[in-house]
């Protein structure tokens, strides 16, 4: 009698094992709006190309042969391989189960009063990371135009683009670092940008001579990336100016990345092509002049991250102020560039 009770004991344990086992390794979730591959299993604790070929192994049935979620199907992941060490990426937008997704609000002074609450609307760049850098600053205007009798400064019109991009950023779940702040300006909607000398790199003062100032924001990236890149699978600084030319010289936004970088290239021609598709869309009989091209800028060549360098446009030329003066242009800038990062993001599977 007391052997069978055993007996039995020993069969419901194995059972319960065996069940948890097959649970474990037969794990489903459905993706959040606007999630590729990449971004779903990176929420899933499954990044790289093991595991991206692996799921689509597993789904090969409901992908029907392409590489695209659908929103409301649910999807097997692969078992976790417990030599990589992963777990579930445990961020601010991370979820599993419904695939209804947290819709966080993040609150980031710097954005000001009226934008500082930034809700979360996606996870398409959850894992990655973002050091957004304004061009010049502190005591350098930098390039320094004239509409009418008001002067122009391309740090003003560089940093409100930055801003508008960092929080474009962190909507689709990304970290992002603001290298150069300046904590009373926020987001601003005026057309005319007033001029301030209160930038500093996140707090520290910047210096007048160019090297220095070039010095302490790379130091300042690099610092902050030995640190995020245990933590982050991509990486990426975007620096942002405006060029200063001949009047009569009209520019598209063009990018710049560091000579050796294929990381660097690849994001830079991604950009390219988006503002092309973007002005073929908006202003189809316009044309997009846009280029890439490698250079070694100070700030490329000395920060660790893979990197871009954008010019959006020149000053000068009352066609490119434009550009910069329309608050809505400002935004539609940022929120190319965004689109940008995120097919970059998913080229690598991630």
């Amino acid at each position: 009698m007391l052997f069978r009770m055993r007996f039995r004991i020993f069969i419901l344990f194995f059972s319960l094992f065996s069940l948890s086992s097959l649970f474990a390794h037969d794990q489903h979730d459905q993706p959040l709006k606007g999630e590729g591959i990449g971004a779903f299993l990176q929420r899933n604790g499954r990044s790289g190309k093991h595991y991206r070929k692996a799921f689509l192994e597993l789904n090969k049935e409901r992908l029907q042969g392409k590489e695209e979620l659908r929103m409301g199907v649910s999807y097997q992941l692969p078992p976790l391989d417990s030599s990589a060490g992963q777990k579930p990426a445990q961020g601010k937008t991370a979820r599993r189960g419904n695939g209804a997704g947290i819709r966080e609000s993040l609150k980031e002074p710097l954005f000001g009063k009226e934008n500082e609450h930034i809700k979360i609307s996606s996870t398409r760049l959850a894992g990655a990371c973002f050091y957004v850098v304004s061009g010049h600053g502190g005591p350098d205007p930098g390039a320094i135009g004239r509409i009418g009798n008001v002067e122009v400064h391309e740090d003003e019109y560089a940093y409100d683009v930055a801003l508008r991009l960092a929080r474009a950023l962190m909507q689709e779940g990304a970290e992002v670092r603001i290298i150069i702040q300046d904590g009373k300006d926020g987001i601003r909607e005026d057309r005319y940008l007033a001029n301030s000398k209160r930038e500093t790199c996140m707090g520290t003062p910047i210096p007048l001579n160019q090297k220095a100032r070039l010095q302490q924001r790379c130091a300042k990236i690099n610092q902050l990336y030995r640190k995020d890149r245990e933590r982050h699978t991509y990486c990426r600084a975007i620096f942002l100016h405006v060029d200063s030319r001949s009047k009569s010289h009209q520019t598209d936004v063009y990018f710049y990345h560091a000579d050796a970088s294929a990381e660097g290239k690849r994001l830079a021609n991604i950009m390219k092509n988006t503002f092309q598709s973007k002005y073929g869309k908006h202003q189809p009989n316009r044309g997009f002049t846009g280029t890439v091209g490698a250079r070694n800028l100070y700030v490329l060549a000395n920060t660790a991250p893979a990197g871009v360098f954008v010019e959006l446009g020149n000053i000068q030329n009352a066609f490119d102020q434009r550009r910069f003066v329309i608050n809505s242009n400002r935004q539609a800038l940022a929120n190319w560039m965004k689109e940008a990062f995120i097919r970059d993001y998913e080229k690598l599977g991630r």
